[in-house]
């Protein structure tokens, strides 16, 4: 019984460990962001106009998926398969954390309106 919960615990500690390692980084998203992904999705994340999705505040499971969908060419889309062909997947992980980061800052569309 005692070898039976230690051997569990050990599984439950490398699969966390396993997770936190596939992590994207923040100041490497940001600046990924900067150079890509602000011409349209602002490096704030609401987008420059109602034309672009807010990215702020969005699910980093998501982001990743989508980036890796537009790259693949599974999502269709011109514009963001371009520029996603440009991104490894350490920069899909790392602009995913980012802009999963970030609040939504409900004042930036109210000065837009």
């Amino acid at each position: 019984m005692k070898t039976l919960l230690l051997r569990n615990l050990s599984i439950l500690c490398l699969l966390l460990l396993t997770s936190v390692g596939m992590a994207g980084d923040t100041t490497l998203g940001k600046a990924k962001a900067e150079q890509i992904c602000a011409v349209c999705h602002g490096l704030d994340g609401v987008g420059i106009d109602a034309t672009y999705p807010k990215l702020a505040g969005q699910y980093v499971d998501y982001l990743e998926q989508a980036l890796k969908d537009y790259r693949s060419g599974a999502r269709k889309n011109a514009i963001m398969a371009g520029f996603s062909a440009t991104l490894t997947d350490e920069d899909i992980a790392n602009v995913s954390v980012y802009y999963s980061t970030l609040k939504e800052n409900r004042l930036t569309d109210l000065i837009k309106k």
